[in-house]
């Protein structure tokens, strides 16, 4: 695995800990997904809660991407403000007189869908006067397996019918498969994802209802997605993926395209260094699957063991001493899941043939 692109030569002048991103990398990763939907004739709208930052948004527009998948209001404001028109607020989105009011806002400057996944969230739109907005559409949220939100999908229909009784216009249905992230589970979470949407679709059906937007998709999933049903996928982690991915082998190392540069601070004891990364740089997710809160690139057999607020302790017991970084001495880490690592930072620094440019993580803390 080649690890010039972390060099810390490269990322000079920056304070650590800090994001650091490899362009060449990510424009890769884009590339790819692109093609791999465009080959199957799948519609790819992103979803940009991964990196927050308008800059990457423009990379997958321009890379074919149709469309934006947000997770809140405040995030499709953020995007709309930024100049992109077709947003898909993937969350239940239940209304309030605050929100409906910003709803309004955001709906004078791009086309919004909308998820529902009950008589609650339809009837507050209703309430609010927003059921005929003409740039306002929903989506009926229906559950795969991952037993968070959504309906079954054989209540799609009924939920679908009392939306279009209200005046709101339905434009299909949509799903998460995030059961998929689990060792080998990517496929038969793609499977899960088709068979309820399939589900969901007959249901419209048998209510007289077309269901024309079948969306899925989660990046451990969406390579194995079933195109006879599933018409839009909105990976995330794709465009950069990370540690808990290459655990997962949806990724490679070298198709990791953001890490955490870091600076050894101390070395306690023989058996271990610390890191100035912790819980507020590198974030706390650590899966059963991924051994540590994170991968220390150029060190096999160190494992970054415990984390507090600022400290990353690593253990490098099974480390070759030859390999283990000197206090002082500058780290690349892969983080665990890059969408917290993200939300933790305000900017990221990024790389582009020798120039480092700095985005705003613009989205950062966008969170209802």
């Amino acid at each position: 695995m080649s690890e010039e692109r972390w060099s810390p030569d490269r990322w000079q002048g920056i304070a650590t800990p800090f994001l650091a991103v490899d362009l060449p990398t990510l424009r890769r990763n884009l590339a790819r997904a692109q093609a791999l939907c465009d080959d199957r004739g799948l519609r790819l709208r992103p979803h940009v809660k991964t990196h927050k930052i308008p800059e990457i948004a423009r990379l997958q527009v321009a890379a074919g991407a149709r469309g934006l998948t947000l997770a809140t209001v405040g995030e499709a404001e953020c995007f709309a403000k930024a100049g992109f028109d077709d947003l898909f607020v993937a969350y239940p989105v239940l209304a309030t007189d605050d929100l409906a009011d910003r709803l309004r806002r955001l709906l004078d400057a791009a086309t919004v869908i909308l998820g529902v996944d009950s008589r609650d969230c339809i009837d507050a739109l209703v309430r609010h006067g927003l059921a005929d907005h003409p740039r306002l559409s929903v989506l009926v949220e229906v559950e795969c397996g991952l037993r968070r939100t959504g309906v079954v999908p054989e209540e799609a229909g009924l939920l679908a019918a009392h939306a279009t009784e209200r005046g709101l216009r339905v434009g299909g249905v949509f799903t998460f498969p995030g059961q998929g992230y689990a060792l080998g589970a990517g496929a038969p979470a793609a499977a899960d994802e088709a068979s309820a949407l399939s589900r969901a679709a007959d249901a419209f059906a048998a209510e007289g209802l077309p269901c024309e937007i079948r969306s899925g998709g989660a990046t451990p999933s969406y390579e194995a997605t079933d195109v006879e049903v599933v018409t839009e996928t909105r990976p995330g982690v794709y465009a950069f993926q990370d540690a808990q991915q290459v655990a997962l082998g949806t990724a490679g190392p070298d198709e990791v395209a953001l890490a955490v540069i870091t600076t050894v601070v101390s070395a306690p004891a023989p058996d271990r260094l610390v890191l100035d990364a912790g819980s507020k740089t590198l974030a706390a997710d650590r899966p059963p699957y991924v051994d540590g809160h994170g991968v220390l690139l150029g060190v096999p057999g160190a494992r970054i063991d415990r984390i507090w607020e600022h400290h990353g302790v690593v253990d490098v017991s099974g480390a070759d001493p030859a390999d283990v970084p000197a206090v002082g001495d500058r780290v690349a880490v892969l983080p665990n899941h890059v969408c917290t690592a993200i939300n933790l930072a305000d900017r990221v620094h990024v790389r582009d043939d020798g120039e480092v440019a700095t985005w705003t993580v613009a989205a950062r803390g966008q969170n209802g």
